[in-house]
């Protein structure tokens, strides 16, 4: 993502992982077993930074989506089918739901009792669920969506266009439009059939499926079979020049709102999607994903872009006044790697996606013509807060300057004190081992001192949370 930023408060490496840690396993264990062994799953994933989200006791594997949204009337209607597998005996559990309505909840197509607790739908299945178990929900729900309103980290969810919808939005939005374990701990593949009035387009994540046309209803298809965090996850209903085509052997699919200009900025930047994801791809490890391309919405409520799996979203204010912008371009396709195909375990290490995400940007500036990394990192330096930390910046300022600027000269930090033939096989070790997974500050530390056969943490330390201005490498 993409977004202005907020002042942080410290903290030190050494300590993060004990204290969260102890937080996880305080909200995990705090649910009593009944006498048969069988308990309710957490209601809670136990991140501090999105108290309320995500659940505990099962592992989805999948979601199976299929959604009807009309725009006159705002209401949405959807049955999803979520795979999963029991992590404990399980007496009930939670999905994430927001706003809502909910009709029937089969489990292991027997139907399930269930009741509402704020955002979060409480489901009891008729047979209780052994740990290790598979098994199937199926959700029939409906409602006029919700945005999800925050003051400390701005708007999204699902949100209501002139001609149609968007949902987005991180940390909040899949339980705006879907039943989920929303939290990026728990990654699924999914598949999305979204119908949508005749002549509107209906966008969503990975590779475009068929199209089928009746009673003046379309129905668009999608399909991400390598696991996605939820709140990659988006929906962009609405009038869109949409361009597919193919690039390195997959599909990319590009859309930009009918009411932006159809040769302008957005556009422009947007065509140098496949440019972009092949240089990065040289630096940083053959793209993970089957499919490309992005979406340009004319909301101005959207006022960051953030990247949604395979198909990052942008807001109209990185092209104001019709400016090509391929800078946030690269941002966001570099999240591709880090971010959304190496997610993070928990919110406090959010620096592991927009450090190397700002990076990307001063690499790509650089090989664009434009300045060096190294004077970047020289002039981002020279006005850097280094009270402000990178790492556990706290929640309100988890998209602040230290997580993205400081993060980046962590990066670049790093890069001068190994070389470069070291920092980029950090990084595409980084990008390969941790495919399709979750990861932490502790974890890339690791890999780096073993890929490097050096002592990192002390480096790391001083330039992501040390309360000073590092020596210059």
């Amino acid at each position: 993502m993409v977004l202005t930023g907020r002042t942080p408060r410290r903290r030190r490496l050494a300590t993060v992982t004990a204290l969260t840690c102890a937080v996880v396993l305080g909200v995990m264990g705090c649910t009593a077993a009944d006498s048969d062994g069988f308990r309710p799953g957490a209601a809670d994933a136990g991140d501090s930074y999105v108290p309320g989200r995500g659940n505990g006791g099962y592992d989805v594997a999948h979601y199976n989506l299929d959604v009807r949204y009309d725009p006159t009337t705002d209401r949405l209607t959807g049955r999803a089918t979520i795979a999963a597998t029991t992590t404990q005996a399980l007496s009930r559990f939670n999905l994430d739901l927001a706003g809502l309505d909910v009709g029937a909840v089969t489990v292991d197509k027997t139907r399930a009792e269930h009741r509402r607790d704020d955002g979060e739908l409480v489901v009891t299945p008729h047979d209780r669920l052994p740990r290790g178990r598979p098994f199937t929900v199926v959700v029939d729900y409906g409602g006029v969506p919700t945005a999800v309103a925050d003051g400390a980290l701005g708007s999204g969810g699902f949100l209501h266009t002139d001609d149609g919808a968007i949902a987005l939005g991180q940390p909040d939005s899949a339980a705006t439009w879907f039943p989920v374990n929303d939290h990026p701990s728990d990654k699924a593949s999914y598949d999305i059939a979204v119908t949508v009035p005749d002549g509107l387009s209906a966008l969503s994540n990975g590779v475009p499926g068929p199209k089928t046309s009746a009673d003046g209803w379309t129905t668009w298809r999608w399909s991400e079979r390598t696991p996605m965090a939820s709140y990659l996850s988006t929906l962009v209903v609405g009038n869109y020049r949409v361009v597919s085509g193919s690039h390195a052997g997959r599909p990319i699919v590009t859309a930009v709102s009918a009411s932006l200009p159809a040769t302008g900025g957005a556009a422009t930047s947007l065509a140098r999607t496949g440019e972009i994801v092949d240089f990065l791809a040289s630096r940083f490890g053959p793209y993970p994903f089957d499919s490309y391309g992005g979406i340009v919405v004319a909301d101005d409520r959207i006022g960051y872009a953030l990247e949604t799996q395979s198909r990052p979203v942008y807001g109209p204010a990185f092209f104001t006044d019709d400016r090509p912008n391929p800078g946030v371009v690269a941002h966001e396709l570099a999240h591709q790697w880090f971010g959304d195909s190496v997610s993070l375990s928990r919110w406090g290490d959010i620096w592991l996606n927009e450090g190397f995400a700002s990076y990307a940007e001063w690499l790509w500036e650089e090989h664009d013509g434009g300045r060096t990394a190294q004077r970047n990192f020289e002039l981002q330096y020279a006005v850097t807060d280094w009270s402000q930390p990178s790492v556990e910046p706290g929640r309100e300022r988890m998209f602040g300057t230290a997580v993205y600027k400081r993060g980046a000269l962590a990066v670049h930090a790093l890069r001068r004190t190994v070389g470069d033939d070291t920092f980029f096989r950090i990084l595409r070790t980084w990008t390969t081992e941790r495919a399709g997974g979750n990861a932490t500050t502790a974890d890339f530390v690791a890999l780096a001192e073993r890929v490097s056969n050096r002592q990192l943490r002390p480096l790391l330390d001083a330039w992501l949370v040390g309360g000073a201005a590092p020596t210059l490498p």
